[in-house]
């Protein structure tokens, strides 16, 4: 997904979660969803190192 879809969708719960008046949820959700990316980041590079080495050792 490209980075303006994520902006978007949380943009959109920002507003229903303001309307509801559950911010602090909002605020939870945030930063597990930042978390999340974070891992997910680390894991393709991870990916990409392990697929370097394995390509290195072939040769």
């Amino acid at each position: 997904m490209n980075n303006w879809l994520y902006i978007l969708y949380a943009t959109l719960i920002a507003l229903l979660s303001f309307i509801t008046g559950e911010i602090v949820t909002f605020i939870m959700l945030g930063i597990i969803l930042i978390s999340l990316q974070n891992i997910h980041r680390v894991l393709k590079e991870l990916l990409k190192v392990n697929k370097q080495k394995l390509e290195n050792n072939q040769e």
